[in-house]
């Protein structure tokens, strides 16, 4: 087989367009090897005892996958999907389809960095190269103002000198005609029960929206939320609201397994306001999106900072001896706070919250409860759908006053919240229904 072959390996970034490892692979290579690993690292308990990947996520990443191979069947080819270290799997493929190089997506977080050595070192006895790129933040590395270990640790310093300073690179387009090599050995996609759930199939229908994974139904989300709802003219008053589809985009989830690019969301923001304006609301969902950049450069800053009880504060919240019996009071829904535990079960039964939900449930459990605020975090990575490393680790340490929060002591009042945020008691009562007969005075 004469020519350039360049496996790409797939990981959080389950897209055709504004891909530039897909879009680079095409570019300089003959044939491309699309590949995507379930790694059993993903789906391990985790030293908190919870789970690394729930069921609701784990479905959702089989929808994305699933569709990721869909747009590589339809121009020709296919993905190649294995169950497996990838470290293990990679070399094989490589050796087995004759590739001269890998591409990749550098992560921040150091399991996934981990991983990328593993696989690094693997390739390396091979003389084969792993090629990094850059693709999951709006601003590019490079075209930030400052170096990563200068960045400013409170948000609005770095804010200010980014839009000041830095612009916003292009989308990549979607790749032209591809080539792959013949007669590939693609593999199926894995079912739940192969990756250790009990394989239900479970819809609430009080859930926000009805997600389902991959770069088509993000496309449709990002169409639907600008132009035929136009739901982004008043985000900035609806954005901490609790029900229903539009109050919030709801693009976290497919940003979070890629299936959207943050730049992608920008550059639509431009185009709207384009056509209607700018507004304050166009801006706050950009800001969104500068947050989550945000904290993904302050993990490259901090590395496992965010990982440690006392964050790069350097002092941990105190902690209850109760801890363990309020931990499983408030995972489990049974505070007695209605609010908190309306946003609970919104969680445990959907896989997602309203950011104004998770901030509540979060300061509660470390300032109210005193529970050690990682297990917060290892709870949220299990349950979320939009679950990513940087966010929220960056979040919960935040909240616990051990990260980027300039504030000596942030403290939710989470019972004004209830009647600021749900005065009526809507919320509660589509998630308690027990509480039902309670009037609006009374039910919080």
């Amino acid at each position: 087989m004469s020519g350039k072959t360049i496996l790409v390996w797939f990981r959080k970034d389950l897209r055709i367009h504004d891909n530039e490892i897909l879009t680079e692979a095409v570019r300089r290579g003959d044939r491309i090897i699309p590949v995507y690993c379930f790694d059993p690292k993903q789906f391990e308990l985790t030293s908190f005892n919870t789970n690394k990947t729930g069921l609701i996520r784990a479905r959702f990443l089989l929808e994305s996958v699933a569709d990721l191979r869909s747009s590589f069947r339809a121009a020709g080819g296919d993905l190649i999907i294995r169950i497996g270290k990838p470290e293990s799997i990679l070399p094989e493929l490589v050796t087995k389809y004759k590739a001269h190089e890998v591409y990749h997506h550098r992560e921040v977080a150091s399991e996934e960095t981990g991983v990328s050595t593993l696989v690094e070192n693997a390739l390396w006895k091979l003389k084969i190269n792993l090629r990094h790129f850059i693709g999951h933040t709006l601003y590019h590395k490079e075209d930030l103002p400052f170096p990563i270990n200068t960045i400013p640790d409170v948000f609005t310093s770095f804010r200010k000198k980014v839009e000041r300073d830095s612009s916003v690179r292009s989308c990549f387009d979607a790749p032209g005609a591809m080539r792959f090599p013949e007669n590939m050995d693609s593999g199926e996609l894995p079912k739940l029960s192969e990756l250790g759930f009990v394989d239900t199939e479970f819809f609430d229908d009080r859930s926000v929206i009805k997600f389902k994974g991959g770069e088509t139904e993000a496309l449709k989300r990002l169409q639907h939320y600008f132009w035929n709802s136009n739901s982004v003219k008043t985000y900035k008053q609806t954005r901490n609201s609790l029900i229903g589809a539009d109050y919030s985009s709801k693009f976290s989830a497919w940003i979070a397994l890629g299936c959207l690019s943050p730049r992608e969301v920008y550059w639509e923001i431009k185009k709207y306001e384009q056509v209607h304006g700018a507004s304050d609301s166009t801006y706050s969902l950009f800001l969104e999106l500068l947050w989550r950049d945000y904290f993904r450069y302050m993990f490259k800053k901090y590395g496992n900072k965010f990982f440690q009880k006392a964050g790069f504060k350097g002092t941990a919240p105190d902690e209850g001896e109760n801890q363990d019996q309020f931990f499983e009071l408030w995972k489990n829904a049974e505070t007695g706070i209605p609010f908190i535990d309306a946003n609970m079960r919104e969680l445990n039964a959907t896989g997602f919250m309203s950011n104004r939900g998770r901030q509540n449930v979060a300061s509660f459990l470390v300032k109210d409860l005193k529970v050690n605020w990682m297990w917060g975090a290892a709870y949220f990575e299990e349950k979320l759908i939009d679950y990513c490393p940087a966010n929220n680790w960056g979040n919960w340490a935040y909240i616990a006053g051990v990260g980027n929060d300039p504030r000596e002591y942030r403290h939710f009042n989470v019972l004004k919240q209830a009647m600021d945020y749900d005065p009526q008691g809507v919320y509660i009562r589509l998630w308690i229904p027990e509480l039902a007969a309670i009037n609006a005075t009374q039910i919080h």
